[in-house]
């Protein structure tokens, strides 16, 4: 108000218009010194009534003034078109040129830029300076390169904002082109260009000429130590950014955040929390900003340190701190990563939706996952607006994880319609679903996406498809795909070849692998020993499996875990070498787990000794009291001896402990559909036909020369009645219902969830030989391949 009523009284004194037109230019530079448009447009309006815009000046000044204050385009443009073309020189150009390079309208600027019929040193460093703002840094690097070729030296403020671009695009060529110009002109000792140049480099990863440039800087700011120590701590070398950081003549909260952040992103998180620690109890006038907060936060998630999480999140309150923005997301990736769902779920309720970024919602989403509750894990996921990959991905990986595959498949297709293209981990997740269901078709095709994608290279997504093929049955695919990445002599690679190996039966095949794995001189692990021995155990190589278990502590330094100590025990017992296996077991350095045990007492019911067995399932149920297996394995062995006394109280003393039998069923992929059956299934919609055809294949293999081992059925009945329950196992019915929906020769793939027992094995294999069918199961723990009346097993599992 005071500058228009001031401009009034200036306009109405009567002075010459000369003399008007000089206040009125005085009074713009007031308005924009005060920030004030509305000012600056009434002294426009006042010098439009008096009549003074003749004045070449005073137009300039509105020019300047309204590039200066930003916005005003269509009064600029006016004026700028009323001032006759004779009274616009190089001053009133640039400004028209400003105005539109100020507020982002490019393509405007640009067109003056080309009218113009004079150009000089601001006009390059106006269009220099608005491409670096809307960031089209190679824009503005071509532009700078133009102006030099044009033969005008650029500013200090051409320089900096260039070098800007070229430090943004990490364009370094281009930066040394500048940096030469700098030289040339002789402004390598003003600070604001040096420090540039400094950042340039620093930007561009070239740490060697950046500290050069540092070292001969005549004067340095506190900018040019900041930018220094923290080059040196992005490239991860602390012990320098510490060096500088202690020789640093004055610091700023920057200085302190520069190394903070250094430690904490090369992963030394206990050091950046000792580091701010120093930094509040050396320097009381630093006050931590957003950036040290969210730096101390990530370094207390890496490591789970909720509790001095809890306390910077006291100080964000305390101090009035905006818990706003990175914030905001560092305190619930903080949480949620330690464990603290509920805590990260409380910030993000009292968050605006709109600070959060998919980080956050993507670390408490996988919190959830880690606690198994897949339906609240969901449930951000739902919420999210900007799902990312690595949130589509966290939340496929989450139902994978936690036994949802049929959600697994069912979002991954959503992915595939609507979400962003999956990465290596997202492919590897699916094949994982499509091998725990043994998806073949579906895997063939996560498989070819893997390969038009050109993911299939990743070693990740490879040994998933090796995986997915081998538990989908079809080892000859899966060898395929290895022998086309062997080459990279990973070793994950050929243990998921090993392992897949033994799994399908091919003991001497997985050795033969084994050998050959060591013989190019790729170095196995504790899981592919794990892998070999299994070989050894499913094929009878005792000898051999004895030597492995030597060689991987002797050759190749590996202390035996508890997997390999039920290779050993699972090997031993097997081949009927029971009291070896005993012994074995007493002399193990550690306590023996519930597998070790389970793998005796499953090995005394081929061997028929219910002394140890009744051992075995003491400490088995000892270690785990609510595992039914043991009790029926126990009850076998009864059978076995023909000891249904003591089997009727082994089944009455699972009863009265509470003990749930665990239910079998098994599963078979007819036409892109699941079909599962339980034993005596009643809830196939095609029951009534099933039950035909198994009776139906029961009478002809019968026929053929099959006898029902009664001593699987685990109840003193009669043998009419175990005959008839034996006949309606769920892998039969599976194999009965396969054999009505598939065409006559096609393979038969059943997938069975606990082992199968001894009459369902022979009966698949007289059904394949009657059927004229290959029939591959999978049971709990290996497969078997019935071809023409034999097993892959050699009846040896």
């Amino acid at each position: 108000r005071d500058m228009r009523d001031a401009a009034a009284l200036e306009l109405h004194a009567g002075a010459p218009r000369t003399a008007l037109a000089d206040h009125c230019a005085r009074l713009l530079r007031l308005c924009g010194a005060a920030a004030n448009p509305g000012a600056g447009r009434a002294v426009h309006a006042r010098a439009v009534k008096a009549g003074l815009l003749a004045s070449a000046y005073l137009c300039n000044n509105l020019l300047s003034y309204y590039a200066a204050a930003g916005g005003g385009l269509r009064e600029a443009r006016r004026l700028f078109d009323e001032v006759p073309a004779a009274q616009r020189n190089v001053f009133t150009w640039n400004s028209l040129l400003s105005t539109y390079a100020k507020s982002g309208r490019l393509a405007d600027a640009r067109a003056v830029f080309a009218e113009m019929p004079e150009r000089d040193a601001v006009s390059w460093t106006v269009m220099v300076v608005g491409l670096n703002r809307a960031r089209r840094f190679g824009e503005a690097v071509e532009a700078f390169l133009d102006m030099v070729g044009d033969g005008l030296a650029p500013t200090q403020f051409t320089l900096t904002n260039v070098l800007s671009s070229c430090a943004a695009a990490e364009a370094g060529g281009a930066g040394r082109r500048v940096h030469s110009f700098v030289v040339k002109l002789g402004l390598g000792g003003c600070v604001p260009v040096a420090n540039s140049v400094l950042n340039m480099y620093g930007k561009c990863g070239d740490a060697e000429t950046a500290r050069a440039v540092f070292e001969q800087m005549p004067a340095r700011s506190v900018s040019s130590w900041n930018a220094m120590v923290s080059l040196d701590a992005r490239l991860g070398r602390m012990d320098l950014a510490l060096s500088l950081f202690e020789s640093m003549p004055d610091r700023t909260i920057v200085s302190w955040n520069a190394v903070i952040t250094g430690y904490n992103q090369n992963g030394f998180d206990a050091k950046a929390l000792w580091f701010f620690s120093r930094m509040l109890r050396d320097s009381s006038s630093m006050v931590p900003d957003e950036f040290t907060i969210t730096s101390v936060l990530s370094a207390c998630a890496n490591l789970r340190m909720v509790s001095i999480g809890k306390q910077v999140h006291a100080y964000i309150l305390r101090s009035g701190m905006p818990c706003v923005g990175q914030v905001t997301n560092a305190l619930i990736s903080m949480y949620a990563k330690s464990g603290s769902v509920e805590n990260a779920r409380g910030v993000m309720d009292q968050a605006v939706v709109a600070d959060l970024n998919v980080i956050s919602f993507t670390a408490l989403l996988e919190g959830y996952v880690k606690l198994g509750d897949m339906k609240r894990a969901r449930e951000i996921f739902d919420i999210m607006s900007n799902r990312d990959v690595v949130a589509w991905t966290a939340m496929i990986v989450g139902y994978e994880q936690n036994g949802y595959n049929d959600e697994a498949m069912e979002l991954f297709r959503s992915m595939i319609r609507s979400g962003p293209d999956p990465n290596s981990y997202t492919l590897a997740a699916v094949l994982s679903v499509c091998a725990s269901l043994a998806c073949l078709n579906y895997g063939k095709q996560i498989h070819c996406k893997a390969i038009r994608s050109l993911q299939e290279q990743s070693s990740s997504v490879s040994n998933a498809i090796v995986t997915m093929y081998a538990r989908s049955g079809s080892l000859p695919l899966a060898r395929r795909v290895f022998d086309r990445v062997r080459w990279r002599k990973e070793t994950v690679t050929w243990t998921s070849m090993i392992v897949a190996l033994a799994q399908h039966g091919l003991g001497g095949d997985a050795v033969g692998l084994f050998e050959e794995m060591l013989r190019v001189g790729v170095k196995p692990d504790r899981i592919t020993y794990v892998g070999v021995l299994s070989a050894c155990t499913h094929a009878g190589f005792v000898d051999q499996g004895r030597m492995y278990y030597q060689q991987m502590q002797d050759k190749h330094g590996i202390v035996p875990e508890m997997s390999h100590y039920a290779c050993m025990v699972d090997l031993l017992a097997r081949s009927g070498l029971l009291p070896e296996a005993q012994e074995f077991i007493r002399q193990m350095p550690v306590e023996p787990d519930a597998i070790a045990w389970g793998a005796l007492l499953s090995a005394c019911r081929v061997h028929k000794d219910a002394d140890l067995a009744e051992l075995a399932a003491e400490k088995l149920l000892s270690i785990d009291p609510g595992n039914s297996g043991a009790y029926s394995a126990l009850c076998n062995v009864y059978a076995a001896c023909g000891r249904w006394g003591d089997a009727a109280k082994a089944w009455k003393r699972r009863k009265d402990g509470g003990v749930r039998k665990e239910t079998g069923f098994s599963w078979t992929h007819v036409r892109g559909r699941v079909h599962v059956f339980g034993a005596d299934d009643t809830l196939h919609p095609q029951r009534e036909a099933v039950y035909r055809m198994a009776a139906k294949m029961w009478q002809d293999i019968k026929k053929a020369g099959f006898v029902p081992d009664l001593q699987s059925v685990l109840h003193d009945v009669d043998d009419e009645l175990k005959e008839e329950m034996l006949s309606r196992h769920s892998e039969k019915l599976a194999i009965a219902f396969g054999l009505l929906a598939t065409p006559e020769g096609t393979t038969l793939r059943v997938m069975k969830n606990l082992r199968v027992c001894n009459d369902c094995h022979t009966a698949i294999k007289f059904i394949s030989k009657v059927a004229d069918r290959e029939i591959i199961l999978r049971d709990a723990t290996r497969f078997h391949h019935f071809r023409d009346g034999l097993c892959s097993c050699k009846d040896y599992w």
